[in-house]
């Protein structure tokens, strides 16, 4: 297929790369030119504008938030103005509910086509292409839009001929994922400081009770203290749960652990961990126990704690 690709950050490179390798013709574009070269050296074209990479059959977006999606879109020489009738805009970003409602409503009014596809998995699994997909939109923009989704993850679920449904369900797993970090973060405190090496704590945790890579792949980074390079920046988790609160008041659903959660991003923040991943928020136990950043596997039991 011929397509258009626009966002090459941690996730969009790797996602755009796997594109390029299983034979699609695609056009790349992004604010910062130079994140094109490596694409290009793979056999990818750089657009200089957007509206260059809307010239094929789809166009894909992984883009940070509704600013950035709202600019690509409906700014001047955006999507919804140089997409083809027919084509098919596919967003991959985590965005609003009422954004996504938006958009599949501007696309439809333009004889566009519009598929929601956020994906799950961080920077290595875009490389790989193991991304889990949620892809919602009419059933025929969907099945047209499959090979393309095959190309970057491992497997897509379809939920909803609503587009919005598939954000919705993206934002609820950020929720979850979020509520793993912070829990995860809790207990390690309370058996660090009772002087339990966290690497032993980990390895019994996910060799037991909780066998899923998401316990795995986190409970490593808050373990090590391994916030930098972020996969998932900081102000992006703190984003998402803001996303999930704002739908969840639209459909008057109380969430309270995810208030815990926004106030607990906006503590890391408040702190100078915008340039962290959003794992960090996993430290801030430790911290609030008496730890300082980094020396958790050191945290040894005092004459006041003890396991027993």
């Amino acid at each position: 297929m011929r397509l258009g690709f626009i966002g090459l950050g941690h996730m969009g490179a790797g996602m755009a790369a796997n594109l390029v390798k299983a034979g699609h013709e695609v056009v790349v574009f992004n604010r910062s030119p130079e994140k094109t070269a490596p694409l290009v050296a793979l056999g990818a074209a750089a657009a200089e504008h957007v509206a260059d990479a809307c010239r094929g059959d789809a166009v894909i977006t992984m883009l940070a938030d509704d600013l950035a999606v709202e600019s690509t879109v409906f700014g001047d020489g955006g999507i919804a103005g140089s997409l083809a009738p027919g084509a098919v805009h596919i967003s991959c970003s985590t965005i609003s509910v009422e954004m996504s409602r938006r958009l599949a409503q501007a696309h439809e009014q333009a004889s566009q086509r519009f598929v929601a596809a956020p994906v799950f998995g961080r920077p290595e699994a875009a490389a790989a292409a193991k991304l889990f997909v949620v892809a919602c939109g009419a059933p025929d923009a969907v099945e047209g839009a499959r090979p393309l989704l095959d190309a970057i993850g491992q497997r897509t679920f379809v939920m909803s001929p609503q587009p919005e449904a598939a954000n919705l369900v993206k934002l609820s797993g950020n929720f979850l994922i979020a509520a793993v970090i912070e829990s995860l973060g809790e207990a390690m405190a309370l058996v660090g400081k009772g002087g339990i090496d966290l690497g032993d704590y980990l390895d019994f945790l996910t060799s037991t009770l909780f066998t899923a890579p998401v316990y795995r792949t986190y409970g490593a980074l808050i373990a090590e203290s391994r916030f930098e390079p972020p996969g998932f920046a900081a102000p992006l988790g703190q984003k998402d749960i803001r996303l999930a609160l704002a739908a969840a008041e639209d459909l008057r659903v109380p969430m309270p652990l995810a208030s815990l959660l926004r106030d607990r991003f906006l503590s890391l923040l408040a702190q100078g961990g915008d340039t962290l991943d959003w794992s960090a928020i996993g430290r801030l136990a430790a911290q609030d126990a008496g730890a300082a950043p980094g020396a958790w596997r050191r945290l040894r039991p005092s004459r006041h704690a003890s396991i027993s």
